[in-house]
């Protein structure tokens, strides 16, 4: 059975250059990839949850529904056993880490050559991490995005998940419904949520998520 992949960005020439680079068999396959495409973040997430059999993801983080790096704590949170390679325009070193950090398996810029993202999704199918070729990822200049970084990674799946939902801006009673469990079962998963991202209300949380690459959304959309 071939590999299933998850393309999921806005641009259709970018998704046509993606299945351009991988329409090889890789690794140890003997056919090429089967891909489904997304176009926006809520058609990714809805492949995501109706196509169990997805091997890996690659996620644009400036597609419509999504915020920033947020995007990628949510598909982590709802579907951790299924890796993700963030693809991005903006592919500075601090990116590139924070995107690690929270759980991705490789980053791959939109201005890597074919090669380079064939070997990218190998790398990855294979169990390993890929970054661009030569890269210093450094470390967190940003005291606020560190802890706010850590902070996020103590979380556990079902909390995080609740923070990427509420990050889009769903009411509990939405979220209860969507992951099948009682309202109060949210509310006390928010008030995890609160307590160790160190805030006193949703608000302040949804705020906070979306200061995780926004910056560089900003960058990004700037040069479009």
């Amino acid at each position: 059975m071939a590999v299933q992949i998850l393309v999921a960005d806005d641009h259709p020439l970018f998704r046509d250059a993606i299945k351009s680079a991988i329409a090889v068999p890789l690794g140890g396959e003997t056919e090429p990839p089967a891909v489904t495409e997304a176009e926006d973040f809520n058609s990714a997430m809805k492949a995501l949850d109706e196509t169990p059999d997805i091997d890996l993801v690659l996620l644009d983080l400036s597609m419509p529904g999504s915020s920033g790096l947020s995007a990628l704590v949510s598909v982590r949170a709802a579907h951790p056993a299924v890796p993700v390679i963030v693809v991005s325009g903006m592919d500075d070193a601090s990116t590139v880490r924070r995107s690690i950090e929270l759980g991705a398996s490789g980053f791959i810029s939109k201005s890597a050559r074919t090669e380079a993202i064939r070997k990218g999704v190998a790398d990855v199918l294979a169990g390993e991490i890929t970054i661009p070729l030569g890269m210093d990822l450094g470390s967190e200049h940003d005291a606020e995005i560190n802890d706010l970084i850590q902070r996020i990674r103590t979380l556990t799946p079902q909390q995080a998940r609740v923070l990427g939902m509420l990050g889009e801006g769903l009411l509990n009673k939405q979220i209860a419904y969507d992951l099948g469990v009682s309202e109060a079962t949210i509310k006390a998963h928010v008030s995890a949520v609160l307590q160790k991202l160190n805030v006193d209300s949703r608000t302040q949380a949804v705020i906070l998520l979306s200061k995780i690459g926004a910056d560089m959304l900003r960058d990004e959309h700037d040069t479009d």
